[in-house]
């Protein structure tokens, strides 16, 4: 950091444009023979690591070079000859014995024969002005020797005069800007405009990724027309989005000076460039300055059958709530990425039942083509039996880190082939709609299974007319959130029936505030207004959350406020208390209803002293530097005190990006009739039915039913167990992250992030009419791990850090309405139990013979628990219902 510094201060300081006395390029004398010093050198840590407790090492030599040719022609236009010697590699900072594995170790020894061999072959470079114009080596040399020797010609890449250029080096094709001065060069490479192959990939969600900065400079010290000192310096910073605590720094240097000069080999005469090499050597050839790609092998590492059994059981059901059966997943996936179709189709046909889901999630979210080629052909779709293995595998696919046209084929294939399972056949069409909104959001929108896709979804509701079949569709959209089909929303929102007019607004609610144009705030608002017709209540409040939301005029939210007192009781209620949510919560219509509420018209005691116990409250669960979360529970019910809606969202948001974490929404309708309660307005003819809806990282999930119809009704509350519904459980890949970063030194690190989640989603509801009361409740349990590993290996020596945290935890929310009198009493609980968090930092050093050395440092803490506040009528609600419940549980019966 003190060169970057020094950098800049030369760069405001220029005293002129060019080096003092050169206007070509740097020159080397005739018949000498440059003595330099080498070295290059890597550190890995934490961002506010100290530099002697860095991972790292280094390669020094020495470094002859001197001239083999001159164009007779041009004098800035010379061939010159550069050889390492006398190879070392040692620790960057000084290490007791016992934890430097290059003690006593030669350079033969730790990189081997042959490889020494090759990296003390010379190249030759053809310069000219200071440019490499050719770069002549030999053929089939190992590509982690012909990278070093690459970063050290990049060196000679120099130009004697200010100004910007586009440049070709080991790194790639990169923009540079030179700063000259007296006998100094400073260049500045952008290193996020090199132009190079690159593998890897990155998170489809911004929150969930890394983010990166770069820099990069080198500074030339020139004496007599030629380089004498050269230092250069690039640093790679990476830290996770939403946890930017979580980090790594690599740092990478290469020294070079002018030791001695002395006699020197004579030039070769001749014109030509490929003569001369011909003679020099016939086995040079010209290749490439930028760094080719470097397989790398795992050397000892366990075969995929053998990682299995290792991590078996920790992925068995009862162990999924730990962050070991979380961590196991992640460092499965990664041996899983390397593995073949075959040796993957024969762990899951010789697994049991229970483990089975748990390894459909690991091998679904490996996305390589192996995978998905072993998960189609071990899933028989036709099999309308197997179907919990077959979901499991659909909302992997729906939570993929970064799909492709190939994964989003194979399903449409799979939709349009014969499927056993109607709830089956429900899954794939709504994960369609999931994938679609991905490869559209990374500019896929016009990829030829996409428009496919666009159109099977688009044409399959056009053409829809079974009412489940239109459902369907309408979920798929509702991830998909394609523009073209706000109109489709509209119509089934204003024109349709009961949950299909729900879901429609639902959709629409989930567009970005650039969509929801003038058209589509005019049909909320002749919904909320019931201009055409009587709508359900659960319809209105979304069509009066969208307006709110999506900057709202003056006349929008008068109209909404005047509506207050004219409603059901219970709608009048819960519209107060959204109105009050958005002033507590500074959300942005909290200005213009601040100004509307100036109007003494609007803004007066009999409208704002409703009384009734449905509610919306917002909240904060986290709020940090890096990311904040929130909080949203609405609970909306029918004037006979029965639960309509429960509505419990989670944000994660910072300032560039938002994650939609979880929804769970309850619904009931048409539950009147057993407590002989009249149904509101517009829900006379309701069929009775619950059931439960999950969003899940932006990903709508298939809904689950807990009861349909009368008779289903009475069955079910006289066989309830009471045991909660499970919405969703398994593993998910949350961080996908995978960078190969070229150093200008030749050397190549690996930067990988790897986030999972298991999480186990379920709800419930209980209804009793002999103490008329009900209960439903929606529990969240999850074990998280984010694992980051930074590392370089050049074959002789891999140097790396792993970075990571876990925790455990569990979010419950209970909502209890007693109702054997009006206004019945209602009790919403939203508390989080005390959970584990666990943070570690391992750096290590090791040679292929197996030394070693490792620094583990951990920290462990215990998160509180908590009960989230929500409204103060709500605590004193809780009061009595707890106060009832005592009361009641000493009496005779």
């Amino acid at each position: 950091m003190i060169l970057l510094t020094v950098l800049f201060l030369c760069i405001f300081s220029t005293y002129s444009a060019s080096v003092k006395g050169h206007t070509t390029g740097p020159r080397i004398n005739n018949d000498k023979l440059y003595k330099f010093t080498y070295s290059t050198e890597v550190l890995i840590d934490r961002i506010k690591g100290l530099p002697e407790d860095s991972a790292g090492y280094r390669i020094s030599s020495g470094v002859d070079v001197n001239l083999v040719w001159r164009n007779p022609n041009n004098d800035d236009d010379q061939l010159i000859r550069i050889m390492i010697k006398d190879v070392k590699i040692e620790n960057v900072n000084e290490r007791p014995a016992a934890k430097n594995i290059f003690k006593g170790k030669h350079s033969e020894n730790i990189i081997g024969k042959e490889y020494l061999s090759a990296l003390q072959r010379p190249v030759v470079l053809q310069w000219t002005r200071g440019k490499v114009k050719n770069f002549y080596s030999y053929k089939n040399e190992p590509a982690v020797i012909q990278n070093l020797k690459r970063g050290l010609a990049s060196l000679f890449q120099i130009q004697l005069h200010s100004g910007a250029a586009r440049e070709v080096d080991v790194s790639g094709k990169c923009n540079v800007t030179y700063h000259a001065r007296e006998s100094q060069v400073t260049k500045i490479k952008a290193l996020g405009t090199c132009e190079i192959k690159k593998t890897g990939f990155t998170s489809h969600n911004e929150l969930l990724d890394v983010s990166t900065k770069v820099t990069s400079a080198t500074i030339y010290v020139l004496e007599d027309s030629f380089i004498k000192s050269v230092r250069a310096e690039e640093n790679h910073v990476l830290s996770l989005n939403f946890r930017q605590t979580t980090n790594a720094k690599i740092v990478s240097k290469q020294k070079l000076e002018l030791k001695s000069m002395e006699a020197g080999p004579r030039v070769i005469a001749g014109k030509q460039v490929a003569s001369v090499i011909n003679t020099l050597d016939s086995n040079y050839i010209a290749v490439p300055l930028v760094a080719e790609p470097v397989k790398t092998e795992c050397k000892n590492c366990p075969s995929i059958s053998e990682h299995w059994q290792a991590i078996r059981k920790q992925l068995e059901p009862e162990n999924l709530s730990k962050a070991e059966a979380t961590r196991s997943f992640l460092s499965f996936i990664q041996n899983l990425r390397e593995a073949t179709k075959e040796e993957i189709l024969q762990i899951l046909r010789s697994e049991r039942n229970e483990v089975l889901p748990q390894l459909v999630d690991a091998v679904t979210s490996a996305q390589t083509p192996a995978s998905l080629e072993a998960m189609l052909e071990f899933l028989d779709f036709k099999n309308g039996s197997s179907s919990v293995l077959q979901e499991r595998f659909l909302y992997a696919c729906g939570f993929a880190s970064h799909p492709n046209e190939l994964l989003l084929k194979s399903l449409i294939n799979r939709l349009q082939g014969q499927i056993g399972n109607s709830e089956i056949r429900e899954t794939v069409t709504i994960i369609i709609g999931a994938l679609v909104k991905k490869l559209c959001d990374k500019g896929g929108c016009k990829l030829p299974a996409v428009v496919r896709a666009k159109q099977l979804i688009l044409g399959g509701l056009d053409r829809a007319k079974k009412e489940d079949d239109v459902k369907m569709y309408l979920l798929a959209m509702k991830n998909a959130l394609l523009p073209e089909a706000i109109p489709l929303l509209l119509k089934y929102a204003e024109a349709g029936e009961g949950p299909i007019s729900n879901l429609a607004a639902t959709a629409l609610q989930r567009y970005g505030i650039s969509f929801i144009t003038s058209e589509v705030k005019e049909t909320m608002n002749r919904i909320y207004h019931q201009n055409h017709k009587i709508y359900e209540k659960t319809l209105r409040t979304t069509a009066a959350a969208i307006i709110f939301s999506n900057n709202p005029s003056y006349m929008e939210v008068k109209n909404l406020l005047l509506s207050i007192g004219e409603l059901p009781l219970e709608m009048n209620k819960y519209m107060l208390s959204l109105v009050q949510d958005i002033l507590h919560f500074e959300m942005p219509a909290s200005k213009m209803i601040r100004k509307v509420l100036k109007d003494m018209v609007v803004h007066n005691y009999d409208r704002f002293s409703k009384t009734g116990s449905s509610s919306a409250y917002s909240g904060y669960v986290t709020r940090g530097p890096d990311a904040s979360s929130t909080y949203s529970l609405d609970i909306l019910y029918s004037g006979s005190g029965i639960l309509r809606s429960s509505n419990m969202n989670i944000l994660l948001f910072n300032k560039n990006a938002r994650l939609h974490a979880s929804q769970v929404v309850i619904e009931a309708q048409g539950l009147e009739s057993i407590i002989a309660a009249s149904a509101d307005e517009g829900e006379e003819n309701l069929e009775s039915f619950a059931g439960m809806s999950a969003i899940l990282l932006d990903v709508q999930l298939r809904p689950v039913t807990f009861f349909q119809g009368y008779g289903d009704l009475m069955s079910k509350m006289f066989s309830a167990t009471g045991d909660p519904m499970n919405v969703v459980k398994g593993l998910i890949l949350l961080t996908d992250y995978s960078q190969v970063i070229q150093l200008q030194s030749g050397l190549k690190a690996s930067a990988e992030f790897q986030g999972g989640l298991a999480i186990d989603i379920s709800g419930g509801m209980e209804f009793s009419l002999w103490y008329r009361e009900s209960k439903t409740s929606v529990k969240n349990r999850g074990a998280m791990v984010v694992v980051g590993n930074i590392f370089v290996d050049s074959f002789f020596v891999k140097a790396g850090m792993e970075t990571s945290f876990e925790t455990e935890a569990t979010l419950n929310f209970i909502s209890t309405v007693q109702f054997s009198e009006y206004p019945f009493l209602v009790c919403m609980q939203m508390d989080k139990i005390e959970s584990p968090f666990r943070q570690y930092v391992t750096k290590y050093e090791s040679l292929p013979s197996g030394k070693r050395y490792t620094s583990r440092k951990g920290k462990v803490k215990l998160l509180a628990g908590s009960e989230y506040p929500l409204h103060q009528e709500n605590s004193n609600m809780c009061r009595k219902v707890f106060s009832t419940q005592s009361d009641s549980s000493d009496s005779w019966f």
